[in-house]
Order: structure tokens, then C-alpha cells, then sequence
């Protein structure tokens, strides 16, 4: 178990656990249609302040080539240079800034702020966080999980292929919504 004391109090590390973490995004396809996906490759840290919980901070990656959205063919197109790059940026990277409202209670909420990364480009984010909850799993290793919601503007990550449609309007939607849980297990 991982543990440091300083002066403001105790902190615990966090390994977010891949196999009970869960980062989905979704977005307007022909502005009438909600397609969603998800990212498999996910790996990160959670430095929990347990005095001062808005001393916390995240540190998360996802692996752009684990995108699915369930299509072989849309999903290499979203690993091409049109859309996210694999090729030259192989990783999504979060790294926050602050909590706002930090929680220690099952079930309440905070704000996370923070640094995503996506093709080269960063841009300050802020997620809307819920407490899941804590405690032991069936081999003695303790866990923690969260809820977090929210929205990007894709273009503001130079993300800006699109098409334009016949009838009006665009192919793929700007705005994409990302809904995330996230299982920590304590290092």
C-alpha cells in the first residue's frame, strides 16, 4: 500500500483498474442519430488527499488505437489522420488542474478540472464528478469508484473533418459527450 504523509495530511494512491473502468463518448451522426464508442485502453492514477480531498488529483491515458465503436470501418476511419491520428498520437491524456467541491461522502458530487490532450492540442475540461463509493473486493485489496460526465467541441482539438450533407446540416456532430466510471484499486 501506498501511502505518503505531509503536512496537510495523508495521501493514497490509486491505480485506475481497466477492467472496471469504463470511458464511452457519443456524438450526432447525420445530425439525427446518436453513435456512440468507447476507449479499452485506459490506464491512469488517482492521488487522493484524504485530509484535504480538493488537494486530489488524476492523471489518466487512453490508447487511441482501442477506440471502438463497434465498426471496423468507422472505427479505422476514427484512428486516421481525419479524426485522431493513432499514427502520430497515439494517446488521449487528462491531467487535472483542481476539484471544485470536493466530496468524501458516497453519492455526492464535485467538479474535476483539467487538461485533455487529444492530437497534439490541449484544452481546459471540466467534468461533473459523482462519489460511488468505497470498500474491500473478495481478495483483501481495497477500491474506489467515480462517475463523470461531460462535453467537448471536437473542432477545439483541430478534430474538424466533416461532411455536408444534402438535405442540410453536417455529417458528424460537433459536440461530443463523454460519460466515464472509473474503478481504482488502492496501490
Amino acid at each position: 500500500m501506498t501511502q505518503t504523509a505531509d503536512a496537510t495530511g495523508t495521501t493514497t494512491i490509486w491505480a485506475i483498474d481497466p477492467t472496471h473502468t469504463l470511458v464511452e463518448f457519443s456524438t450526432k451522426h447525420m445530425m439525427i442519430t446518436t453513435v456512440k464508442g468507447r476507449f479499452t485502453e485506459v490506464k491512469g492514477e488517482i492521488h487522493m488527499d484524504e485530509t484535504n480531498p480538493e488537494r486530489s488529483s488524476v492523471q489518466a491515458e487512453l490508447g487511441v488505437a482501442s477506440i471502438s465503436t463497434g465498426v471496423d470501418q468507422r472505427d479505422a476511419h476514427l484512428r486516421s489522420a481525419d479524426f485522431l491520428d493513432a499514427d502520430n498520437h497515439g494517446a488521449i491524456t487528462f491531467a487535472s488542474k483542481r476539484i471544485e467541491g470536493a466530496v468524501d461522502r458516497p453519492g455526492e458530487t464535485f467538479k474535476l478540472v483539467g487538461d485533455l490532450t487529444i492530437r497534439g492540442t490541449t484544452r481546459e475540461v471540466t467534468l461533473e464528478v459523482g462519489y460511488d463509493g468505497r470498500g474491500r473486493d473478495p481478495w483483501g485489496g481495497e477500491r474506489v469508484s467515480f462517475s463523470a460526465t461531460g462535453k467537448i467541441d471536437r473542432r477545439d482539438f483541430g478534430l474538424t473533418y466533416n461532411q455536408a450533407l444534402e438535405t442540410g446540416g453536417i455529417l458528424v456532430g460537433n459536440e461530443i459527450k463523454l460519460a466515464i466510471e472509473v474503478q481504482a484499486v488502492r496501490a
